[in-house]
């Protein structure tokens, strides 16, 4: 069945066929797809790109938990082991998770939710996918010849001295990547400042811009640090040029100060889209304005500008005086406000909300319950005591996890569900989408929420082998990992088989608040027939009927 559990009609009589005039049947041909200029397929394009990397990268975290299923590393060689977590990091985090949101749904959806036809710089737009690809390209070969041992986080000397892998390949990878992600940043931001339709003030601005616009103030401004940080590696692996290496002059803590200044603030352009995503979901499907919805807008900006200021609480260990640590130790914890504005206020949303539980409410709810406990645990490692403790632990592992997966991947996957009607007109099952969520859910804390313990009890991470006193834990983390994999594979199915199969969605299958909601599903080539004229407020619900009853979802339907 499809998903008019979670649907509401915008009308008594939903269409009966797609609209003749959608992006879709603009143009065809692979040529009419290599050289588009229109948001919403460059949108696509990056879909199917980083979809793959996902399950490459999942494809490397699989072996990792069989690996360590057992006490012995009896499945590959020390070596190998070091390539397999490197890969995966590098592959997740710069090829997956940096671009997934704002480049997958932030590209299709932020003209829409402003009234534009496109965005600013459609060719750039274009230019930020080529980029992308061709840094994709030598990474991948990097991984075809047998990847890199030194870890996603490239610590010096070790990568740009002594390590025997392709890591200038990979940098090389990553440095082309950064100028997708800085094309994307200027791009948005451009967009936003200048192409709001008439009435779209900012503080009519939906909640997903406000998030992507701080987004892009730290992908402009903290990427270009990473990849000058990448390029002196790689001169100073191919020239002995001194830069971090301490035999020929250098410093190695040099390189982490300028590592993680931008790794940190980065852990926001995963997560701040996310929180965008949330916030459009808990509205629509509690019926309720926004609790706050100035005090969400504003701490997405203050996530961004404390985001360039904790860096250092990643060095606690790494020779920095014990003053400097207490000073990141505090500018931490401040970080953590503005990320629980957020979550009191999308509580507060849901208080006496007429909840209806989508699939994207599914996620949301996740979203909200996983972020919790990760920003939780990285209050805890931003004290210096408990963070000497369980430093290089699977307690750090497990933090990130929930930071990234719970967080950021459940945000993407709400957000693909809640905007997947309007991405391609066409609604999917319900019951496979529900039990997708369930067992996605279930799946990470089976798998992560052990690793927590194991951290505190001093299990290392980027061992292959460990104690035999430890094995039980990971037996559950590698079995919870094979139910995650089971929970990412069924969306793949029913999201294809709705693309032939599915009801037709309508325009706004969710009864939701917003402009994109007021053109076709598919949108036309120019999202608009005429210049939407913004004269409401966000998140109006209350004006809005209840969903009607013949649109949801009940258990009795098949």
């Amino acid at each position: 069945m499809t998903d008019t559990t979670q649907a509401a009609a915008v009308s008594a009589s939903p269409e009966k066929q797609l609209p003749k005039n959608h992006y879709l049947n603009a143009a065809h041909g692979i040529k009419s797809w290599l050289f588009t200029t229109d948001h919403k397929r460059i949108g696509l394009l990056y879909l199917g790109s980083i979809t793959i990397f996902f399950f490459i990268g999942g494809a490397y975290a699989s072996l990792i938990r069989l690996e360590l299923l057992t006490p012995q590393g009896d499945l590959v060689q020390p070596d190998t082991y070091n390539r397999l977590f490197t890969m995966h990091g590098i592959l997740m985090i710069f090829f997956f998770l940096l671009p997934s949101i704002p480049a997958v749904l932030g590209n299709f959806i932020i003209p829409l939710q402003i009234g534009a036809k496109d965005v600013a710089f459609p060719k750039l737009n274009l230019a930020s996918w080529y980029m992308y690809v061709i840094g994709a390209c030598f990474t991948l070969f990097a991984l075809f010849k047998g990847g890199v041992d030194t870890g996603w986080t490239f610590y010096t000397p070790f990568s740009s001295t002594y390590s025997n892998s392709y890591v200038v390949a990979v940098a090389v990878g990553i440095f082309i990547n950064g100028f997708s992600s800085i094309f994307t940043g200027i791009n948005f931001i451009a967009t936003i400042h200048r192409m709001r339709a008439p009435g779209m003030t900012w503080f009519r601005l939906p909640l997903f811009i406000w998030s992507h616009y701080a987004t892009s103030l730290i992908m402009v401004l903290g990427t270009p640090v990473l990849a000058i940080t990448l390029l002196l590696v790689g001169m100073e692996r191919m020239f002995n040029f001194g830069f971090f290496d301490p035999a020929l002059g250098g410093d190695p803590v040099l390189f982490q100060h300028l590592f993680w200044f931008y790794s940190h603030p980065a852990v926001y352009i995963m997560v701040l889209p996310s929180m965008g995503v949330v916030s459009e979901i808990i509205a629509a499907f509690s019926r309720k304005q926004v609790f706050g919805y100035k005090f969400v807008a504003f701490a997405s900006i203050g996530i961004a500008v404390l985001g360039f200021l904790v860096w250092g609480h990643h060095m606690f260990v790494s020779s920095q005086s014990p003053y400097t640590g207490l000073i990141f130790s505090a500018l931490s914890m401040m970080v953590a406000i503005p990320s629980a504005v957020k979550v009191f206020n999308w509580m507060a949303t849901l208080y006496q909300g007429s909840i209806e539980y989508s699939t994207p409410m599914f996620y949301a709810l996740g979203f909200i319950g996983l972020f919790t406990i990760g920003g939780l645990t990285g209050v805890m490692l931003g004290t210096m005591g408990l963070d000497v403790h369980v430093h290089d632990t699977y307690f750090v592992v497990a933090h990130f996890h929930y930071i990234m997966v719970g967080g950021a991947v459940f945000g993407y996957l709400g957000g693909i569900h809640y905007w997947w009607p309007k991405i391609t007109g066409r609604l999917y099952s319900g019951f496979w989408s529900h039990l997708s969520a369930l067992v996605i859910f279930l799946g990470f804390n089976l798998t992560f929420f052990p690793q927590f313990v194991l951290g505190y009890l001093g299990m290392p991470r980027r061992y292959h082998v460990y104690p035999e006193e430890f094995q039980v834990l990971n037996i559950l983390s590698t079995a919870g990992a094979s139910i995650l994999a089971v929970g990412y594979a069924i969306p793949m199915v029913y999201f294809v088989l709705s693309l032939r199969k599915g009801e037709i969605a309508g325009p706004n299958p969710w009864g939701a608040v917003g402009l994109e909601w007021e053109t076709t599903s598919p949108p036309p080539l120019h999202n608009f027939e005429s210049m939407p004229v913004v004269d409401f407020e966000p998140y109006q619900y209350e004006e809005h009927e209840p969903v009607p009853k013949p649109y949801r979802y009940s258990r009795s339907e098949g």
